[in-house]
């Protein structure tokens, strides 16, 4: 057996773990990341369907570890302002970046270039490696450390294992770490999509009786990504039609905002589910991203949470071992476990709450909505506060978040 002693191990090189991997380059610890699969680094001239709305506080923390270049050289767009109706209603609210003396709202981009990016930003760092293709075989800790086995026969020997291997974590079922988890009932179904009229770097929602349908704008000023959330038997239908029925349907369902919109490449559709784990930290382990909570894309709130653990994590692990102390231990784990659960558990209830307040038709229900909409709209410094929170720049914030270095 080829035994190898690290600080660190994560399981995992999505946007979360190689995000936390980026974190750790100038630090004196030593790192090593698992990962099955890397993405192919050559982008087509279509986008993937897979984006991320990131906040003001997720660019941040990218521009932090040195990936925001890396980003922007590929392909990204920045969204201005944003819109939000109901169907069938007067509701509706907007939002602007100008009143917050901002360039943006956020950026949207297609996650496997975040991935190429923060895999450029490891280039070079000597205490971070990278074992791809590799795959997890069993995990064991004790007091005096961890030892992951990998099918390869590899074992690596840590002082903590960090889960950052998604919303199905390997390592979270090995820890036997219980999951409340609810069905949304859901399926998100994700495409590209052409319009007749510019998007004009405006991300629009609209919420239908049957779930919000969201368009993101891309880097081309027609092309938008599209994310409509709907039952998993219409979401089925969906797919099923071929492309001329599934662009009416999309439009008429869009309330034609950009005209009529075609849809260009696959469609595929990913079930929706809720998920938060009972423990975000135990002895020697530690969960990040979705292996610790998934929330309801409405919101589009998902990778931000993600990142923002990597930057919480990060802070605690440096304060730590900069005092000598054991990374692993859960008393050190403790701090970056209240900190976060705390977040997940408001930006799951806030999810939640949305998306009962929008379900259903009922005349009397809708006349509620659009008033309230409508409230919020006009209430200048409730609307802010609620913009200001979704951009990262209000609320408990790791160092990197808030542009400081660690």
């Amino acid at each position: 057996m080829q035994m190898q002693e690290v600080d660190v191990v994560i399981v995992g090189g999505g946007m979360v773990g190689l995000g936390l991997a980026a974190a750790l380059k100038q630090s004196t610890l030593r790192v090593a990341v698992v990962e099955g699969r890397l993405p192919d680094p050559v982008l087509g001239a279509a986008p993937d369907n897979r984006v991320s709305a990131l906040s003001l506080a997720s660019q941040r923390i990218l521009q932090g570890v040195g990936a925001w270049d890396g980003i922007a050289a590929r392909r990204l767009q920045p969204y201005e302002r944003m819109q939000v109706w109901e169907q069938d209603s007067f509701g509706q609210i907007a939002f602007d970046a100008a009143s917050l003396r901002q360039g943006a709202l956020g950026h949207i981009v297609e996650n496997r270039v975040i991935q190429l990016a923060l895999l450029d930003a490891l280039k070079g760092a000597d205490n971070i490696q990278l074992l791809t293709p590799a795959r997890a075989k069993s995990l064991q800790s004790s007091a005096a450390g961890a030892l992951l086995l990998l099918e390869d026969g590899r074992a690596l020997s840590a002082s903590l294992v960090v889960a950052a291997d998604g919303a199905h974590s390997w390592v979270r079922r090995q820890a036997d770490i219980p999951l409340t988890s609810w069905d949304y009932g859901h399926h998100a179904l994700v495409a590209t999509v052409r319009c007749a009229e510019p998007h004009e770097a405006v991300a629009r929602q609209v919420f239908t009786p049957q779930g919000p349908l969201a368009f993101l704008p891309l880097w081309e000023p027609d092309l938008c990504s599209i994310v409509w959330s709907v039952p998993a038997k219409r979401a089925e239908a969906l797919c099923a039609l071929d492309d001329e029925r599934f662009s009416r349907q999309l439009t008429a369902a869009f309330d034609g905002r950009l005209g009529l919109c075609k849809v260009e490449g696959a469609r595929s559709a990913i079930p929706l589910t809720a998920r938060y784990a009972r423990d975000f930290a135990r002895e020697r382990l530690v969960l990040v991203g979705d292996a610790a909570h998934t929330i309801h894309p409405l919101a589009g709130q998902g990778v931000n949470l993600g990142l923002l653990d990597a930057a919480a994590l990060v802070e605690q692990i440096l304060k730590h071992h900069g005092a000598g102390a054991d990374i692993g231990l859960l008393a050190n784990l403790r701090g970056y476990e209240r900190w976060r659960k705390s977040e997940a558990a408001r930006m799951l209830a806030a999810m939640e709450g949305l998306k009962r307040l929008f379900a259903g038709s009922n005349p009397l229900k809708k006349l509620v909505r659009g008033v309230g909409l409508c409230a919020v709209d006009a209430l200048g410094p409730l609307k802010q506060g609620m913009i200001r929170a979704a951009m990262g720049l209000d609320g408990e914030l790791p160092a990197l978040a808030k542009g400081e270095k660690i």
